[in-house]
């Protein structure tokens, strides 16, 4: 038991010193990658710059695109007008005395980096260790604001990933790292030529544009009457916004009330609808539909005669021009006149101007 024990501890330990290994060599090789670490011996040179802006410590030196070392500091020169940048360079690479050093964009977010090449002036002898490259083998970066503020009104033509790219060739072409101009005009006769192909399209709007505007100016009085007419109702709407509350709220009252009905009516519209099916099929019969054609012919001549008969009054074709009846009062005792049975009332005469002549 115990050796068991003693065999799965030793199996999950060697499971974690491997582990801790693989994980500390990822960690070294990350940063030795963020860091631009070099365990070669390098050579320490410096280089005289007017406007060193975005330079830091860490950034690449490169030739011909290879870095061969990295920037070591920045620092403000003696004459407080210049900048001083101290740059480790790989032992393996030498440089002249003619060297020239400028200060290119890496991307266009602003990152940098110095780019050496050998220059046309001074002696090709080698430079030795703490030597300077002077100011005026130096180039400072390009003014990216000035460039893309010049190119404004061409940028705001294309779309994003169009002015991205023509940004991009730019600044290669600006900083010599493009063997060709020609992709940047090709680009710009793109761009010149879309608009040209749509310049009918850009005149119509424009030329609509107007139509609308003159048509606005001659009806300037009828607009401003909108506007304030719009205004009034704005300010009525805010005014009787308690009462136009209230009433959403009845609404919403009714609705729930309207709602419940409809589902308590439901089922007997159901049964109604189902019922006016089964009333339909059996008129469209062909023997019911001929006597229904029948009915529905004689039912206007029906109609008018019985408005006929309404035209005598409520009793139709009846017409009161008497009506009689004896009213006796019974005799009451102490009383002068009736101490005996008297007939008050035994007829009376119906005068209608309506029925003249029908009672005579």
């Amino acid at each position: 038991m115990r050796k068991g024990l003693d065999r799965q501890s030793a199996g999950s330990l060697a499971k974690l010193l491997v582990f801790i290994l693989v994980t500390t060599l990822a960690t070294a090789v990350l940063a030795i990658t963020i860091g631009n670490i070099s365990f070669e011996s390098r050579e320490t040179y410096k280089a005289e710059f007017s406007d060193t802006t975005s330079l830091i410590k860490g950034d690449d030196v490169r030739i011909a695109g290879v870095r061969v070392g990295t920037v070591e500091s920045v620092d403000l020169g003696d004459d407080n007008q210049s900048s001083i940048v101290t740059m480790a360079v790989d032992d393996s690479t030498t440089l002249p005395q003619s060297t020239e050093a400028t200060i290119k964009y890496r991307n266009l977010i602003g990152q940098r980096y110095i780019s050496l090449e050998q220059g046309s002036k001074g002696s090709t002898e080698p430079m030795e260790s703490g030597d300077m490259i002077p100011l005026d083998q130096t180039t400072e970066a390009l003014d990216l604001s000035a460039l893309f503020n010049g190119f404004k009104p061409l940028f705001q033509g294309l779309s994003p990933e169009d002015t991205n790219k023509l940004a991009n060739e730019l600044v290669q072409v600006l900083q010599g790292e493009s063997g060709t101009i020609e992709t940047l005009l090709s680009r710009t006769a793109s761009v010149s030529q879309t608009f040209a192909n749509r310049d009918k399209l850009i005149g119509s709007v424009i030329t609509n544009f107007n139509d609308l505007l003159d048509t606005l100016n001659n009806r300037d009085e009828e607009l401003d009457d909108t506007i304030v007419t719009v205004q009034k109702f704005m300010s009525g709407l805010n005014d009787d916004r308690g009462a136009i509350t209230t009433a959403l709220d009845s609404i919403d009252d009714l609705t729930t009330e309207t709602a419940s009905l409809v589902t308590d009516v439901r089922p007997a519209l159901t049964t109604d609808i189902k019922q006016l099916r089964e009333l339909s099929t059996r008129l469209d019969q062909p023997a019911l539909r001929h006597e229904l054609d029948d009915i529905i012919k004689i039912l206007p001549i029906k109609a008018t005669k019985l408005g006929l008969t309404g035209d005598f009054g409520p009793l139709g074709g009846v017409v009161p021009c008497e009506i009689r009846s004896d009213i006796t009062i019974p005799a009451i005792p102490g009383i002068s006149g009736y101490e005996r049975p008297r007939n008050i009332f035994s007829g009376v005469v119906v005068n209608n101007p309506k029925f003249s002549g029908r009672c005579d």
